[in-house]
């Protein structure tokens, strides 16, 4: 198994997700992504409360509720610089998983380990293609 981001995934599940992606590896040393970017919108809110243990997430090339059923279940990663050093590294990463649409609009609303950080509000995520349900 190869390792990506502390996770064990098979050789011939990535060559699926770069195939999903319409990634295919071009000239020599090219990079391939494993994975879609999202924009986070902030968190679940009403008019006077807002619950940050949800965030909304915008999935980029998702437009519609029934496009978010592909995504349903697929982890995310937030993935931030820190100042100090942990683990040999400055990178960071706080996982999540998409757990339901939210609205007609392609929206979804993601639970993370720990509530993201308020500066995560417009940064990017990575939406992997797994676990795959295919």
């Amino acid at each position: 198994p190869i390792r990506v981001l502390g996770f064990s995934i098979r050789r011939d599940f990535l060559q699926f997700a770069a195939s999903k992606l319409k990634m295919v590896k071009g000239r020599q040393g090219e990079r391939v992504r494993l994975y879609t970017r999202g924009t986070v919108l902030g968190y679940k809110r009403s008019k006077s409360n807002q619950y940050p243990n949800t965030s909304l997430v915008q999935i980029e090339g998702v437009n519609t509720k029934e496009e978010v059923d592909w995504y349903l279940g697929k982890r995310m990663a937030y993935v931030y610089k820190a100042k100090t050093k942990k683990n040999n590294s400055h990178y960071r990463c706080i996982w999540g998983k998409v757990c339901r649409p939210h609205g007609n609009s392609g929206i979804v609303r993601a639970k993370f380990k720990s509530n993201l950080p308020p500066k995560s509000m417009g940064a990017k995520v990575r939406v992997f293609m797994y676990p795959s349900n295919i």
